[in-house]
């Protein structure tokens, strides 16, 4: 028994499907303890978009280190959140004519989930929240509420209250119009359904299978909460820096959230991080009303600041695009190609593989790739779908590789 085994709990989940011991990793390549190197589609869930030991921002935060500077400040005004907040506000937000306030919640997504509906339930008055089949937003009994898959939801051992869930659009409710169904039960004094006081939305679904909402309804939900002033929130967690080609998950569908979640790669480099972006009058927190320790943690402030700076430098919006055509290409000559059965969908940097109407499980296949070095996640229902979501950085050659490894993978079991 290894001291994982016998000393780790039993909740632990990606290691019994990535068994190995890894030591090292570098952009978009893995490396164990034996030297095994393995290509990297899974970028920490979405936490590394810049990759692995991104040099140019490694290099800001071990200067920062080497500096003296504070490592942890709680609210308190520091040098790194100032530089922050600026680059922020003038490199992202003021060039797309955004107007937002910035707060710091704790370290994860799940803590911005909590807090945009507490946020939310203070400005409007109302307890009710809106949420969609598929949905994943954290694990905390208020972000779990509002996340769909049973299993998940049984871990909480108590009641999951005030949320009410729509379908999400897409094949599973592909005869239903969500949109029609929502305004309908609105409108219903007997639908037993109150007017909520937000609408939490993943533009596209990545824990959900690669489920993406089209743009016509994402600004027909927009409509929908400035005519029932219903507040709009985007969970931007997994999706967003950039994953879906924009740094904003919704800037495609031309729409504004009234309040947006960013997590995972918003640190750059994978620490803990995470940040709630309001319409400013919505900003209507008592001092001290919401708060969290990790809120002030300065290195990831550094590495956010150095992950805008690096993006900006190498026109990863730019390169995502290009990096969309070469996957998308490839599913379609050399994925769909193996089986009619195989459908595949995505955007940008994050493309889904659906092995619902195969004879073999997703499973399977992710096993057969990580034999060949490939590691890669499962999502959706019944774990169907193979999710392809490498570092924004990933060599050309090295995706390609990977994508090999898929397609060598499949064509194992035909």
């Amino acid at each position: 028994m290894n001291t994982f085994d016998q000393y780790e709990s039993n909740v632990r989940s990606y290691c019994r499907v990535f068994p190995d011991v890894f030591s090292k990793a570098e952009n978009s390549t893995l490396i164990s303890e034996s030297g095994k190197k393995f290509i990297d589609f899974w970028a920490g869930a979405g936490a590394l978009n810049y990759g692995h030991n991104n040099p140019y921002i490694i290099e800001k935060i071990i200067s920062y280190l080497q500096s003296g500077g504070i490592l942890h400040a709680l609210d308190l005004q520091t040098v790194a959140k100032r530089e922050f907040i600026e680059i922020f506000q003038n490199s992202i937000l003021k060039p797309k004519n955004l107007n937002f306030k910035i707060q710091f919640c704790g370290p994860t997504g799940t803590n911005g989930v909590e807090a945009s509906f507490k946020l939310a339930r203070k400005v409007k008055k109302r307890q009710d929240i809106f949420s969609f089949t598929g949905s994943y937003h954290g694990m905390t009994l208020g972000s779990l509420a509002a996340t769909s898959g049973n299993d998940i939801r049984n871990g909480a051992g108590v009641p999951l209250n005030n949320i009410v869930f729509f379908p999400y659009p897409g094949e599973i409710y592909k005869n239903i119009n969500c949109l029609d169904y929502m305004e309908t039960v609105l409108s219903d004094d007997h639908s037993g359904i109150s007017l909520p006081a937000a609408v939490i939305l993943e533009t596209l679904q990545a824990e959900g299978g690669v489920n993406a909402a089209d743009i016509e309804f994402l600004r027909k939900l927009r409509d929908l909460c400035d005519r029932r002033d219903i507040l709009l929130i985007c969970d931007d967690v997994q999706v967003g820096c950039y994953r879906t080609g924009p740094f904003f998950s919704f800037e495609k569908a031309g729409i504004t959230p009234d309040i947006v979640i960013l997590s995972k790669s918003i640190s750059g480099c994978g620490f803990p991080m995470s940040i709630l972006l309001m319409k400013p009058e919505l900003d209507i927190w008592n001092p001290g009303e919401h708060n969290g320790t990790f809120r002030g943690y300065q290195p990831a402030l550094i590495g956010a600041k150095a992950a805008i700076e690096f993006s900006l430098n190498n026109s990863i919006e730019k390169k995502v695009a290009e990096k969309e055509v070469i996957i998308k290409k490839y599913l379609e000559e050399q994925i769909a190609a193996i089986d009619k059965n195989i459908k595949f969908r995505g955007t940008g940097m994050i493309w889904g593989i659906d092995c619902s109407s195969l004879k073999i499980t997703a499973k399977e296949i992710a096993s057969e790739c990580y034999k060949k070095g490939l590691v890669i996640e499962k999502a959706g229902r019944n774990d169907s779908v193979l999710k392809i979501m490498p570092p924004l950085t990933i060599d050309t050659l090295l995706l390609k590789n990977g994508l090999d490894i898929i397609r060598d993978s499949l064509m194992q079991f035909f």
